[in-house]
């Protein structure tokens, strides 16, 4: 049976393994220098309004996201969640496991008071917007970054 679960320092080289076991983040990730990973997860393991969630199936991590909290002022001084880094094995992709993780999310989220969750996805995921989609996540804003 898959548990979520919090990370551990232990669960940061499988993440990364997760991370470039991606079209994306095979050109951008590597596990060769743990060492910048490692203090963003001290990081973020530090901070109350950060959660680093694994899914652990059997000692092996087969799926990650990291649910962050954020107040704010806009909508009457409200909390939202935001999901990001969704990664699901690709021995694990269709089974269900990412539906799971979204709404262990969405639930941690509605518990902690958000009145929203959202999330970003880069525009080449076509099949993960129809995934969020499903879920019922509405793409109604544009995001926009810069590379520093």
């Amino acid at each position: 049976m898959t548990e979520i679960r919090q990370a551990i320092r232990e669960d940061v080289e499988p993440i990364v393994r997760l991370l470039i076991d991606d079209q994306l983040g095979a050109s951008r990730d590597s596990v060769d220098d743990l060492g910048p990973y490692l203090k963003a997860f001290e990081d973020i393991d530090a901070d109350p309004n950060q959660l680093l969630m694994v899914a652990d199936l059997d000692g092996a991590v087969v799926g990650t996201f990291q649910l962050t909290f954020i107040p704010g002022l806009s909508r009457k001084g409200s909390l939202r969640g935001q999901i990001e880094g969704v990664r699901v094995h690709s021995g694990q992709r269709g089974s269900g496991l990412g539906g799971t993780l979204m709404k262990w999310a969405i639930d941690e989220s509605r518990r902690r008071g958000c009145v929203l969750v959202q999330l970003t996805s880069d525009m080449s995921r076509v099949d993960a917007h129809r995934f969020y989609e499903r879920l019922g996540f509405v793409a109604s804003h544009q995001g926009f970054k810069l590379a520093l």
